[in-house]
């Protein structure tokens, strides 16, 4: 039998043999009658459905229709009912959507009432950021956000403190999510939920059939909108040691698991264009569930790190069982849906060389933010004495894998950093690049877009202004 525990509101609530991909939305409504909790897109876009999920790590804002029952496991999770206090008493951030009549059809509305309460919670004031991932149609963001404002004085209200110390014992050590058994007979455990790598690297190099699930915000979609079964599953959320982020002298590694939150927070200081990055493709709830392993292991072609960290000469680390090896990040990709892993065998970290920050990150999407590029370019060139003398180049969206520059790379390299030496390497761009056309752009587009890119990197290091947000009329 799979038991999970967790804190639902303020009350203890154990579930037994859960189905691995039960989604949180659907059991609060269906099985609960909480229905303050809306569906919308029901891919983690709109956030009708957020909730506040909290543990040692502090209060997120997700979404949950596309958050598994079993990622809860020792959890505090708060819904829309679960925001106002004993008695009904309203959340600072309630209070103040009433009074500054931050609603009209309501739709939306509980989702951000929880996305302000954690924001609230966690003293956060870049509203425009934490709102995001909440889409209005109808009242308008300007009331919403001044409601946020008012409120961000008020004190946080002790029932929404409490979450954690309120746990009972079993639910915050743990409870008894589903183990494998090493050398047990008979089919394989619905989901397991391994607390280390290793239990995690004996499992799944015996079972190399399972999904694994981080954040689930790809995997989600396989579900609610592919409507695929998914048996076994193995929920990695628990593994403590493939979620640090070491800084060293030497290098930055990522564990697996670590959340794209956590690795804008830690990179910022030394890439802040890789930050602002993240920044960008994908909202707050978005951004506490995926992960860095994730988002490289799916081997999407518009998936956003890849570029960047390419770019930047990262080292993929991959294991299955005791054995371990690494590679070049380019290299895993090998032509669309296919990646140099073998069955069995997972991402284990990601690492990035120290070095000094020369980073450009450029995101091309039909909506600022939170939306799929169409072109993600991303540059490192080192230039000495106005020559190139190093130069790596790395694109999204422009073949079917994440993929360098190297033609265009090696037309820069050992010119001077000027605008005929970009003019001189136009050719160059159709040996790297044959783009497709699709809803989003043009093969014609993408690549014209691309070889703007490296004029605009040129002239960010000329000290010209070019960024929507930067420029000032």
């Amino acid at each position: 039998m799979s038991e999970i525990a967790f804190l639902l509101n303020g009350e203890t609530v154990k579930l037994a043999d859960v189905p691995p991909t039960r989604t949180l939305l659907d059991w609060l409504r269906e099985d609960r009658g909480l229905t303050g909790t809306k569906e919308g897109c029901n891919e983690g876009d709109c956030g009708a459905c957020t909730v506040m999920v909290t543990d040692d790590s502090g209060a997120r804002a997700l979404n949950a229709c596309i958050l598994f029952l079993p990622q809860l496991q020792g959890k505090a999770v708060r819904t829309v009912e679960g925001i106002a206090g004993p008695g009904g008493a309203l959340h600072p951030v309630q209070q103040a959507m009433i009074e500054h009549h931050g609603s009209q059809c309501g739709f939306c509305t509980p989702g951000f009432v929880v996305s302000m309460a954690t924001a609230h919670l966690n003293g956060r004031r870049d509203f425009d950021d934490q709102l995001a991932g909440n889409l209005c149609r109808c009242t308008g963001y300007a009331p919403i956000v001044r409601a946020a404002e008012a409120a961000a004085d008020a004190p946080v209200p002790d029932w929404l403190r409490d979450d954690l110390s309120s746990i009972d014992p079993e639910v915050s050590s743990g409870g008894a999510p589903a183990q494998p058994e090493r050398g047990a007979d008979g089919p394989p455990p619905t989901w397991i939920a391994p607390r280390d790598a290793e239990t995690l690297a004996d499992w799944y190099s015996a079972h190399p059939e399972a999904t694994l699930v981080a954040g689930a915000t790809d995997v989600g979609l396989w579900v609610t909108k592919a409507l695929r079964e998914l048996r076994p599953v193995a929920f990695l959320s628990g593994i403590v040691d493939l979620s640090g982020i070491d800084v060293t002298d030497d290098s930055i590694r990522f564990g697996a698991t670590a959340t794209l939150t956590d690795v804008a927070e830690a990179v910022r200081p030394h890439h802040p264009d890789f930050a602002e990055l993240i920044r960008r493709y994908g909202s707050v709830q978005v951004r506490n569930a995926a992960t860095i392993g994730g988002n490289i292991a799916n081997g999407s072609p518009i998936g956003d790190s890849p570029p960047a960290l390419i770019a930047l000469g990262a080292t993929l680390h991959l294991r299955k069982g005791n054995a371990r090896r690494e590679m070049p990040l380019e290299n895993f990709f090998l032509d669309y849906g296919k990646q140099d892993r073998q069955p069995g065998e997972f991402v284990e970290a990601v690492a990035i060389p120290r070095q000094p920050d020369r980073l450009r990150c450029y995101k091309l999407s039909k909506r600022f933010d939170q939306d799929i590029s169409a072109v993600c370019g991303c540059f490192s060139i080192t230039v000495e004495d106005g020559m190139v003398a190093a130069a790596r180049i790395a694109f999204g969206g422009m073949a079917g894998i994440p993929k360098r520059a190297a033609h265009v790379e090696a037309a820069i390299t050992g010119k001077r950093w000027n605008e005929d030496t970009v003019a001189a390497a136009w050719e160059a761009w159709e040996h790297d690049f044959t783009p497709m056309s699709d809803m989003r752009a043009s093969a014609e587009y993408r690549l014209h877009a691309a070889r703007n890119m490296l004029t605009r990197c040129l002239l960010e290091d000329l000290g010209a202004v070019t960024r929507v947000l930067e420029v000032q009329p």
